[in-house]
């Protein structure tokens, strides 16, 4: 049975980092595509980064430019999520997706497997 657990989320203060990991069990996701998707209170999940199976190609949505890093480690089947400078609006509980099945990779309808959920809350 396939599974995705997401960790390292928290409660900081704006202008701080965040690391988070999301590990893989019960398959091999060494080639597929992984991404972060976020979700605010009332609003919908929304794409955050996605990288290709072997690091080589990342995308980002432009509000996290500059700012996250998305990478893998094959060996450990994991992928990280390293966020840099916070801000307020980056509060989501933040989701780790697994296997691209269609499209580009920006639409949660196109993962099959996804994580739990890790709350991220950055305050003022």
């Amino acid at each position: 049975q396939v599974q995705l657990v997401e960790s390292g989320g928290g409660l900081v203060q704006a202008g701080v980092s965040l690391r988070l990991s999301c590990a893989a069990s019960g398959g091999s996701f060494s080639y597929n595509d992984m991404a972060w998707f976020r979700q605010a209170p009332g609003k919908e999940r929304e794409f955050v980064a996605t990288i290709n199976w072997n690091g080589g190609r990342t995308y980002y949505t432009d509000s996290v430019k500059g700012r996250f890093t998305i990478s893998r480690d094959n060996t450990k089947n994991t992928v990280y999520l390293q966020m840099d400078s916070l801000k307020p609006e980056d509060t989501a509980v933040y989701y780790c997706a697994a296997t691209r099945i269609t499209g580009s990779g920006t639409r949660p309808t196109e993962y099959m497997y996804w994580g739990q959920g890790t709350q991220v809350t950055v305050s003022s």
